[in-house]
């Protein structure tokens, strides 16, 4: 299945640069600063259970396709709130899985899916009915091998470090425990307050009261709810955190007097806060995050322009994350200008920007980007992270931005055994893109040389101080 030039320019000469380039970090580490892996899965180190527990049921990348024909979530095992029914027999899964891998002809799924069954687990055939049960059986004959262990493949997969993201309410039991256990792997967290800063995210008021529990203080009143923050943030940062994390639905920031702030805090601590109230409530809340990350050094990565759970009936039976994200316009000018005015100018401070509004690449993101010393661009992202979207977003941000002011690649994933796949994606496409400035005269070879490298391993180690 695996092409080897795939992604390459099918121009002689541009390819064959492309091939050097790509040769030169093919096998650099892996950094992975921000994801969803789960880390019990090392903490525990036991065997996957079963090839659709590992492929379909955590990846809304694969059952969103399957449920927009008509699939039921409950077929393909993803669980509901409830603890209702939902399909645990996984060779019953895969099935459905092979039936509709057609779908993803073309899609960055297919790469990926394609990359892990023949690079990890030596399954060189596309999926479909006739197949489906040799390759589930080749998959799980796989996984019984203490060589397929969390451990053994995070350490095969060549990873240097990979970050999980944890609420604030979470006690990183885990990732104790991962410590404790003397794995020399670098597994550390990252922290999403967005329980604790979204008025209207579920059964905030209640997540508010066990938040300064945890932190052992009054999170009641303004300036304990802060202390609260600082607390926990220590607490992450002991569990080698090195960044926050914020998937707001706008850019919207705000720098608003503290006796504002403070009054917003207690309407949405009665319930009272109109969407505008919590949208700027918010919106003040990354420019307190900023604040504390000059503090305590915690890399600020933004993550807007997401409808999430745009379905009701599935949230609502399914809960967060199970691929009703949608992407919605996005204003980052107006919208970051007080957070800016506040912080933009630190140079020790590094916010890093994700889009899902590809519009705003050459408009907004580069030009802001390419001045504000606080500012960094995070890699196309989600609907975005595929050969196109990593493309356009070279050809859209270089330009303004230039290449020193992105932050390499991140994966995003909660799919363990994508995480090689895409980061060899990117790389292709990186140098892909630097070959053909190569081959046009607008870069020395060797000079692509180090930005293929800078891009695959040094900026992202360097902007997530990792």
């Amino acid at each position: 299945m695996l092409d080897p030039d795939r992604l390459f320019p099918i121009e002689d000469k541009t390819r064959s640069i492309a091939r050097s380039l790509y040769e030169g970090v093919r096998s650099l580490p892996i950094i992975s600063p921000h994801g969803h892996t789960d880390p019990s899965w090392f903490a525990k180190n036991e065997r996957f259970p079963n090839p659709a527990q590992l492929f379909i049921t955590p990846d809304h990348y694969v059952f969103r396709m399957l449920c927009s024909q008509g699939v039921k979530l409950e077929d393909v095992g993803v669980p509901r709130i409830d603890g209702g029914w939902t399909e645990t027999n996984g060779r019953k899964i895969w099935r459905i899985f092979a039936k509709h891998a057609y779908l993803f002809r073309a899609t960055p799924s297919r790469m990926w899916l394609g990359h892990a069954f023949e690079d990890v687990f030596g399954w060189t055939e596309w999926l479909n009915e006739e197949n489906a049960d040799r390759a589930y059986d080749h998959i799980a004959e796989c996984l019984e091998k203490p060589e397929f262990l969390p451990r053994a493949l995070y350490e095969r997969f060549n990873i240097e470090a990979l970050a999980t993201t944890e609420s604030p309410l979470d006690d990183l039991k885990w990732h104790r425990a991962i410590k404790e256990s003397g794995w020399k792997g670098r597994v550390v967290t990252a922290y999403r307050p967005d329980p604790v800063v979204d008025p209207h995210y579920k059964g905030f008021i209640e997540n508010i009261e066990k938040f300064g529990e945890i932190a052992g203080v009054d999170a009641t009143n303004w300036e304990g709810y802060l202390e609260a923050h600082r607390i926990r943030r220590a607490y992450f940062k002991d569990f080698g955190a090195t960044s926050s994390d914020h998937g707001h639905l706008t850019a919207r920031t705000e720098n608003l007097p503290q006796e504002e702030a403070a009054a917003l805090f207690q309407k949405a601590l009665k319930g009272e806060c109109s969407a505008e109230e919590a949208d700027a409530f918010r919106g003040h809340m990354l420019t307190e995050m900023a604040r504390m990350s000059l503090e305590d050094g915690l890399v600020l990565q933004i993550h807007p322009g997401s409808n999430r759970n745009h379905s009701n009936p599935v949230f609502e039976t399914f809960g967060l994350d199970k691929g009703f994200d949608i992407p919605t316009r996005t204003d980052y000018v107006h919208a970051l200008k007080p957070l800016l005015d506040a912080v933009g100018m630190e140079r020790d401070l590094k916010i890093i920007l994700f889009t899902l509004d590809e519009t705003s690449y050459a408009r907004e993101l580069a030009p802001l980007a390419g001045v504000y010393p606080a500012l960094r661009l995070g890699p196309a992202w989600w609907f975005h992270d595929s050969p196109e979207g990593m493309r356009r977003f070279r050809e859209m941000t270089t330009e303004t931005a230039g290449f020193y002011n992105t932050v390499g690649f991140n994966d995003d994933t909660r799919a363990f055994c994508s995480i090689p796949a895409r980061h060899d994606v990117a790389r292709r496409v990186d140098c892909a893109f630097l070959a053909t400035l190569v081959a046009t005269g607008r870069l020395g070879e060797d000079e692509a040389t180090e930005v293929a490298a800078d891009l695959t391993y040094r900026l992202v180690k360097q902007a997530y101080q990792l």
